[in-house]
């Protein structure tokens, strides 16, 4: 498995965005992302600025929406 590298929170939405996530709403500094044909794969992103989230944070994310460290490397 490829290690995650180190993304700041605008990275990540955007990245989550071309794999057909939709932004549901934003609330303060965290956006609510879901994708329309999966069920369950509601995700909330921290985006504080362009500071990095730890991997801890990026891999819960990516466990959330259902996508493989692959499949997200390969959106960016």
């Amino acid at each position: 498995m490829p290690s995650l590298p180190a993304l700041s929170g605008k990275t990540i939405v955007r990245a989550l965005q071309r794999g057909g996530f939709v932004v549901l709403r934003v609330s303060g500094s965290h956006h609510v992302l879901r994708h329309p044909e999966r069920p369950g794969s509601k995700v909330s992103e921290p985006v504080h600025g362009n500071r990095d989230l730890p991997t801890g944070t990026l891999r819960a994310i990516l466990d959330r929406s259902g996508l493989t460290t692959e499949e997200f490397l390969d959106l960016l």
